[in-house]
């Protein structure tokens, strides 16, 4: 049964519809998050093409709102200002009413992105009568991830001793949660990350000029590696003297990076908030998107460029691994490696027909491996598995599209 409830109101408060929660058949999903807005309408509204599961998602406004075009009808919404973490009675304020409203909605379980340094310590303990299923998105905060770094690491631990069953979007995820944490391997869940990204962009759609762009999307953190791919560039440019590198993201000073750059006239820079509209172009601009990170869990960058049928260099740590199929979907080099990062970028740039290979098979597998009625059948074994007393696994098992299981 749909349940929406009005994009946004005039008191920057949680807005519902009026809704008869007696009528809802099925599994209930309370579906929080405070962040990762695309990822989770899309991943909520593929879990509510099962008739028998409604969710209820709750997500900021500033992160839905671009996103809300692409939710199902068949999902229902809360929206809520998230304040900064220096306003405590807005904190307040914010916690009170989602509890209330997760209360109200009476789910058979609740499912928490990542979690919220506030959320966490007094919102979870409010709510401890629901079964708790967590996504850890990254079992140990990255170094010099300054925004994650604004919560402890054992207000995220905390959570997620808390939950009764864990997603992870990587097997080395897992393993690392299991080494510092003393949970059951059983309880820990690795399913794909659901894909986001525009996938409307033609392949084939590129300007000539443009063919030798290099792309380097996102957060500018330590543990992203730009630096390496900063250093790599004499060594492209001098065997691909057309190429040029785009940084497009924000993040730590970024004078340091300038001060490394032998050639900047080879890079453009983009040291801002980049759009949805402007992501978009990039990526089709883009002839390689490359990421040197030198330590990871997994990477929506790669999604969004195989959505856009764009090859990928990628180092092997964390997850990475488990998202580029090497020599089929892009090159896995080894991280701090300047001379192999150059070494498959030159062989990528060089190489127009291996990049639409490329290109169209991570398209393939991104649409087939991480479409969100798949990503969301898995995702509901696991809340069967958290809820088994209510709701017993058998028919859900035999309803599996694509021959999804889950670890």
């Amino acid at each position: 049964m749909p349940i929406r409830g009005a994009p946004f109101d005039t008191q920057s408060s949680i807005v519902i519809e009026k809704i008869t929660l007696d009528n809802i058949k099925g599994m209930k999903v309370a579906f929080v998050s405070f962040y990762f807005g695309e990822y989770c309408v899309r991943l909520a509204s593929g879990i509510a093409q099962d008739r028998d599961t409604s969710v209820l998602l709750f997500l900021p406004n500033n992160e839905a709102k671009p996103y809300l075009h692409l939710l199902s009808n068949s999902v229902g919404l809360r929206l809520f200002d998230m304040p900064r973490m220096r306003q405590p009675f807005k904190q307040v304020q914010m916690l009170a009413r989602l509890v209330k409203q997760i209360r109200g909605f009476n789910p058979d379980v609740i499912h928490l992105q990542l979690g919220h340094l506030s959320f966490n310590l007094f919102a979870l303990p409010l709510l401890g009568d629901y079964p708790l299923v967590l996504t850890v998105h990254d079992a140990l905060i990255h170094p010099g991830d300054v925004e994650s770094g604004k919560a402890p690491q054992w207000t995220y631990d905390h959570a997620c001793y808390r939950a009764r069953e864990r997603i992870v979007h990587a097997p080395q995820v897992k393993e690392l949660l299991l080494q510092r944490l003393d949970i059951p391997s059983s309880t820990v869940h690795v399913i794909p990350y659901v894909f986001v990204g525009d996938n409307t962009v033609p392949v084939e759609k590129k300007v000539q000029d443009e063919e030798h762009l290099i792309l380097f999307f996102g957060r500018i953190w330590e543990y992203k590696g730009l630096e390496y791919l900063i250093r790599a560039e004499p060594l492209i440019t001098s065997k691909v003297p057309q190429a040029k590198i785009v940084i497009a993201g924000v993040g730590e000073d970024f004078d340091r990076y300038h001060r490394m750059m032998v050639h900047p006239e080879r890079f453009i820079v983009y040291n801002e908030y980049v759009s949805d509209e402007k992501r978009v172009e990039l990526f089709s601009r883009a002839s390689v998107v490359v990421l040197p990170y030198i330590e990871a869990s997994q990477s929506h960058i790669i999604s969004i460029a195989y959505r856009c049928g764009k090859p990928v260099v990628a180092t092997r740590v964390g997850g990475l691994p488990e998202m580029v199929d090497h020599g089929q979907t892009g090159y896995l080099v080894p991280p701090r490696d300047p001379n192999a990062l150059a070494e498959a970028i030159v062989l990528l740039m060089r190489n127009e027909e291996m990049r639409r290979q490329f290109g169209e098979n991570g398209r393939r597998k991104v649409n087939v491996e991480c479409a969100p009625e798949v990503v969301g059948h898995k995702t509901r074994l696991v809340y069967r598995q958290a809820t088994e007393d209510l709701f017993p696994m058998t028919d859900l098992r035999n309803k599996q599209p694509h021959s999804a299981v889950i670890e």
